[in-house]
């Protein structure tokens, strides 16, 4: 099951405490100060592991906290750092500031970090007090305490081709014949309940990824249905692919349906590249087959079946195609 949402509470450890000490030696009746500084406290830390694909553990484990710093001692020896608390995140992970809404981190590549709360310093020791006036310091500092943030995770998942579609219009059916993705596939709507991926390899050098997503109904970007909860998936696609029942009643409508539950959740993913995807040719007629996509109204539609395999090789050309362009123009953007 896909966990794509938690809050947790990081805690970062204190500073130690500075030590309050004097040299003790033989015929030395009168050393000075030698009292050490504390260690830093250790700090919550977010890393992206591509090995991690949810953020169940987080969800299980709302409360992290790091330990604090040892305390400084005698002979000038400062206490041991302690070591930063790791919380494993998928990529796609961002990361809001639970009282203010804001997002502070958005997580994408493996390795990519955030110090969620920072480790408080050691507190100084009596030798850092020393001064030609006050050669005998009793003073030391306790440790900085630790910061800590209460924060909200959300994963969305990265791909380069999002499925759009209402509910039992092929999409998983797809997925799995491009793919070696399993999703779970039966002939009633609402079969996928969570986003599936799967990689589709067209040749060594040519390969990209697909997300099946729960089919979409009226009304979606108001949050029906499985709405919003799974249209933030796709933000992160370079290319949508509608996909159109070819039986439908009527799929032009069907298609504007789609369209419009997508600019009324973001106006910018309704700009991305798409491609128009009729879909379930086999269940018409082999003579109805020509000129389907202009008896349909979507002249432009690629035409596909899924269980036969027809149109399927031009559909991951024309994506592949979509995606290249897509890519090339972002980079260009961050010029």
């Amino acid at each position: 099951m896909l966990i794509d949402f938690a809050k947790i509470h990081a805690i970062a450890g204190n500073g130690g405490p500075g030590c309050v000490s004097f040299r003790r030696e033989k015929y030395v009746p009168k050393g000075g100060p030698d009292g050490g500084d504390g260690g830093r406290g250790g700090s919550v830390i977010l890393r992206v592991d591509p090995h991690v694909r949810t953020l169940l553990d987080c969800r299980e484990q709302p409360r992290y906290k790091a330990d604090a710093g040892r305390p400084g001692s005698g002979n000038n020896r400062t206490g041991r750092d302690a070591e930063d608390l790791i919380i494993r995140v998928p990529r796609g992970t961002v990361v809001k500031d639970l009282e203010t809404g804001e997002i502070v981190a958005d997580l994408v590549n493996a390795g990519d970090e955030f110090v969620a709360a920072r480790g408080g310093k050691g507190g100084r020791g009596n030798a850092r007090f020393a001064t030609p006036t006050h050669q005998a310091p009793r003073r030391a500092d306790s440790g900085i305490p630790g910061t800590e943030l209460h924060m909200e995770l959300e994963l969305k998942l990265i791909a380069d081709v999002g499925l759009v579609g209402l509910p039992n219009a092929g999409k998983s059916t797809l997925l799995s014949r491009i793919t070696r993705a399993h999703p779970r596939i039966a002939d009633y709507p609402f079969t996928t309940l969570e986003p599936n991926l799967g990689i589709v390899a067209l040749d060594i050098e040519r390969t990209f990824v697909v997300a099946d997503l729960p089919g979409l109904i009226e009304g979606a970007s108001a949050g029906k249905g499985l709405g919003i909860q799974f249209l933030r998936h796709i933000e992160r696609t370079r290319v949508l692919a509608f996909m159109v029942d070819v039986t439908a009643e009527d799929p032009r409508a069907t298609l504007e349906l789609l369209e419009r539950e997508i600019r009324q959740y973001s106006e910018d993913l309704a700009m991305k590249p798409r491609l128009v995807v009729l879909s379930k040719l086999d269940q018409l007629p082999p003579e109805e087959h020509a000129g389907v996509a202009a008896r349909a109204g979507l002249p432009e539609a690629l035409v596909i079946s899924a269980h036969s395999g027809e149109g399927l090789r031009e559909l991951l050309e024309a994506l592949w195609l979509q995606i290249a362009a897509a890519t090339a123009e972002g980079e260009e953007s961050d010029v």
